[in-house]
């Protein structure tokens, strides 16, 4: 079972690095949300951290709260957790979050859950680059449109959401899989974007500092 551990009153969730990303979604007690919206993309839960989340307009890192990784000499690493304490050395759930598998592969991974009374999707037909300022947790564009998703109070949500012109509600949960047979990479010319990346086929990773690549040399 992919789910390791689901703690409502911590407000944590634990699931292996290969877990679905809608498998955690449809494994939440009404009300409590991850800190992704609700699409499938390659990878899982392990690929997503690795990439370092997508869509959101938060810090997706202090979201992650421990992740377990066998590093590339094959040695197990476990970092963070649902509590931290007497912590001594380096922690490395942050440097692990979107390392673009420098550092290894996500075994276990331990995210942060959010409360909401509410939530809404919603796409327009439109660009990121010209989006209105919003609030909203998630935005993202895919296939000419854009998609905003905030969940909250309902007064919070439907400002966040409300001022993209011409949108439609969207139900249900988007499966991006196909768009990357060959793995998620970085670049420009796909479908898919958010604030961060253009989001394309293949394997393209951004850069890796000099420093990173000791620390992934060192583990």
């Amino acid at each position: 079972m992919p789910i390791l551990d689901l703690s409502p009153g911590d407000q944590t969730i634990t699931v292996s690095g290969d877990t679905d990303l809608l498998d955690v979604y449809a494994a939440l007690p009404t009300g409590l949300y991850p800190p992704f919206p609700p699409v499938e993309l390659p990878g899982g839960v392990g690929g997503l951290v690795a990439r370092g989340g997508f869509g959101q307009a938060f810090f997706f890192g202090a979201e992650v709260l421990g992740v377990a990784f066998r590093a590339p000499s094959g040695r197990v690493v476990r970092a963070g957790g649902r509590t931290v304490k007497n912590v001594q050395g380096y922690d490395l759930t942050r440097p692990f979050v979107g390392s673009f598998g420098a550092l290894g592969e996500a075994l276990e991974v331990t995210l942060r859950l959010r409360p909401g009374l509410v939530l809404r999707h919603v796409a327009a037909p439109g660009a990121l680059a010209a989006l209105p300022d919003t609030a909203a947790r998630f935005a993202w564009e895919h296939a000419g449109h854009v998609h905003l998703l905030h969940f909250g109070h309902a007064r919070e949500v439907e400002q966040s959401v409300g001022r993209l012109l011409s949108a439609q509600d969207v139900t249900g949960h988007a499966d991006l899989r196909p768009l990357f047979p060959d793995g998620v990479g970085v670049g420009e010319g796909g479908s898919l974007r958010d604030r961060r990346f253009g989001w394309v086929n293949g394997g393209n990773v951004p850069a890796m500092p000099a420093l990173f690549g000791k620390l992934a040399a060192s583990l």
